[in-house]
């Protein structure tokens, strides 16, 4: 919309093994049909994410306030709309072979929108990746009964972490496959001796322990919990071979971290009568489960170092035009968080992350919306997809965007009632949808053919969104 920008491109995405070979896990370009990998390995890697300690809590949190069924309603409703949202976007995402920061270029936000989505990516996931290196930190110090200190620990842990996200997307599945079976086969442990100290029949139809949770409550503290991995799905889809690959990773993830391991969760908090399930279960396990604790936080820090790496290649690229390798922003990137660990700079900040979480929510609403509704760059995908490249153009900016994802973060901070992550995705994908219209019936044009009020390109089939 206001003005297009020419996107100068490589060849490098022909080259294929050169981009694992460098790390770069095609981070600017289009994964090409050769490299994209068996839904085992997309698999392994989201359930290291859904499967983490932040889950338990959650499930446990939600179990201490609402009796069972109500509890499992609530985790039904969170997780629909989770796996709605990632099976959508995470279908654009392997259809395009593109990361959420670079779809998005062509999918509602432009050049200099797109760049707004990666930095809220960076400070995010990076902050929470030396929020989650101080967990496991903590972690460690106490199995070891503080013969590792805390500043040690949080450098050894970040130091593999590094290297882990610098080999990119092939060794987070190893990790994950590896870390993933010990998890659940501890927290397995742990839950059934707690278990066998009390008899499950009643607890089914038993008031919650604890103070009253309500249902829209509960629900929003499901989706919201895992918003973030919806919305940046096509950073790891980016590598399905299709969008039924797509389906399953998600479907399956989802039933085993927020069923599973959710139920669970709700079933011990009632159990033990406690909201506290994670030192119960893992004093029974002792040692063993403190040291799980250390690992599951590995298996999805990586992740989180990952996606920051990937923002904010396309960050640097869409603002100063250069192409940094992915491999060494991760260096950078894990750097900094060791170091806001080590510092304890991130435990005044947490706030501040639970601000930039509802702003996630709308993006995708939008990225929906453009992408399989308005359809406006699809015929510019469609055709380059064949050779692997990218369009040449892409809007500079769209407004429209812009006041739609602020309009959504508004809401689902805002509106009291209903699911607020829910709430900020409609309205900011009815609202940008709803603009676009009438912009477009202003210009007596379709939408399709609205975003660019000027065209300083020269291959104006690139630049033009899709005729179809």
């Amino acid at each position: 919309m206001f003005g297009e920008r020419r996107v100068e491109r490589t060849n490098d995405h022909k080259v294929g093994r050169k981009h694992e070979v460098l790390a770069d896990d095609f981070a600017l370009d289009r994964v090409p049909p050769g490299d994209r990998k068996p839904m085992r390995q997309i698999l392994w890697v989201e359930l290291g994410i859904v499967t983490a300690m932040s889950e338990f809590v959650l499930a446990s949190a939600l179990g201490y306030g609402m009796p069972f069924w109500k509890a499992f309603t609530a985790i039904f409703i969170g997780s629909a709309l989770l796996t709605t949202v990632g099976v959508v976007i995470g279908v654009a995402g392997a259809r395009e072979g593109l990361a959420t920061g670079l779809l998005a270029r062509w999918s509602g936000f432009g050049n200099y929108g797109s760049t707004l989505i990666s930095l809220v990516v960076v400070i995010g996931c990076t902050a929470w990746f030396g929020v989650q290196n101080s967990i496991c930190a903590e972690a460690i110090q106490r199995a070891t009964n503080g013969h590792i200190s805390f500043s040690m620990a949080a450098l050894l842990t970040g130091l593999l972490l590094i290297v882990i996200a610098s080999f990119g997307f092939q060794w987070l599945s190893r990790t994950a496959s590896l870390v993933v079976p010990v998890f659940l086969m501890v927290v397995g442990y742990g839950a059934y001796q707690v278990l066998s100290k009390g008899a499950l029949g009643p607890i089914f139809w038993e008031p919650a322990p604890g103070m009253d949770v309500s249902l829209a409550t509960g629900a929003s503290m499901v989706a919201g919990s895992f918003m973030l991995g919806a919305i940046l799905a096509p950073d790891l889809t980016r590598f399905c071979r299709t969008g039924t690959d797509v389906f399953w990773v998600w479907l399956i993830a989802i039933f085993v971290g927020q069923f599973g391991l959710g139920l669970a969760g709700v079933v011990l908090a009632h159990v033990a009568r406690s909201r506290d399930v994670i030192s119960i279960i893992f004093g029974v396990a002792g040692w063993v489960g403190v040291t799980v604790v250390a690992l599951a936080t590995l298996k999805l820090n990586d992740v989180n170092l990952y996606s920051s790496s990937l923002h904010l290649a396309n960050f640097i690229e869409a603002i100063f035009r250069r192409r940094i390798n992915r491999g060494i922003l991760t260096v950078g990137l894990g750097l900094l968080g060791i170091l806001f660990s080590v510092l304890g700079i991130l435990d005044h900040i947490v706030g501040f992350l639970m601000i930039l979480g509802v702003t996630v929510p709308p993006i995708g609403g939008i990225l929906i919306v453009d992408y399989f509704v308005l359809r406006r760059y699809r015929g510019a995908l469609d055709q380059t997809r064949t050779t692997d490249s990218l369009p040449t153009a892409c809007e500079a900016l769209n407004p429209v965007a812009l006041l739609a994802w602020g309009a959504g973060a508004a809401a689902g901070q805002f509106i009291p009632t209903g699911v607020a992550s829910l709430n900020s995705a409609l309205t900011s994908g009815i609202l940008y949808f709803a603009i676009m219209r009438l912009l477009a019936s202003w210009e007596n044009k379709p939408v399709k053919y609205f975003p660019s009020m000027t065209a300083n390109v020269a291959d104006q089939s690139l630049a033009r969104p899709s005729s179809d």
